[in-house]
């Protein structure tokens, strides 16, 4: 279980919850297979398609919300979305394409995102936009995550500006990036292997507990535009 899914099913499992998923493939095997997720009868599960490669996919599922669910406000959104397939090879032999398609996936799509629901978000008491960061888009951390990608490491930092960016530019809006720690999914688990390591030192159960955790306890005066780590106190940018 990545940590998407066990997001839903975390937040599924509390009374009077609606939960938006949103999925690449509307038809694929993984999407069906949320709708068999246990759930609070209370609860309801809402699934659209949002391809963070797509400039559209987030606006046009607002519009759906908007029209087909009579969603008229959002509490929380979480940008959990990341490129599947990582790279591995310093940036003297990445491919720039490459170094784009993450930029783009795991930046521009959250920002992309961001557009999408922020009318939503400004019609909650308390609304919150979660960007899913990590220690490897951390500029001042490099040494201390010194693996060889510089792919990934890039679009992260830059999703860590946007959403400390957000932060600042939106005074009622609870903006902030956290990291969930090395977690045993499978991109996870292939990173820890080639660092050596048998897997992840991170279960999924054990991170999606502190981002929970987290995201309910999180303010706008000590939580909003910084980074929190599931390691204690906050990464440095």
């Amino acid at each position: 279980m990545g940590i998407g899914l066990s997001l839903l099913t975390t937040y599924l499992s509390r009374p009077n919850t609606t939960v938006i998923a949103g999925v690449r493939d509307l038809s694929g095997p993984s999407s069906r297979a949320l709708l068999a997720v246990d759930k609070d009868p209370s609860s309801i599960l809402i699934i659209v398609k949002i391809d963070n490669a797509s400039a559209t996919d987030a606006k046009a599922a607002v519009k759906s919300l908007q029209s087909e669910h009579n969603i008229s406000k959002i509490d929380t959104v979480i940008a959990n979305a990341a490129v599947q397939n990582l790279v591995f090879a310093k940036l003297a032999d990445v491919d720039p394409a490459q170094v784009q398609e993450h930029i783009f996936i795991n930046a521009v799509g959250s920002l992309v995102l961001f557009q999408a629901v922020l009318p939503l978000l400004q019609k909650a008491s308390q609304p919150k936009f979660v960007v899913l960061g990590s220690p490897l888009g951390s500029i001042s951390g490099i040494e201390k995550r010194p693996f060889p990608m510089g792919a990934y490491g890039v679009s992260k930092a830059a999703a860590h500006y946007l959403v400390r960016k957000i932060h600042f530019e939106n005074e009622g809006l609870i903006a902030f990036a956290i990291d969930p720690g090395f977690v045993q999914t499978d991109p996870g688990n292939e990173a820890a292997r080639i660092a050596g390591m048998k897997e992840a030192p991170v279960p999924v159960k054990k991170s999606v507990e502190y981002l929970v955790a987290s995201i309910d306890g999180a303010t706008r005066d000590k939580t909003s535009g910084h980074f929190p780590s599931i390691e204690g106190e906050d990464w440095a940018w």
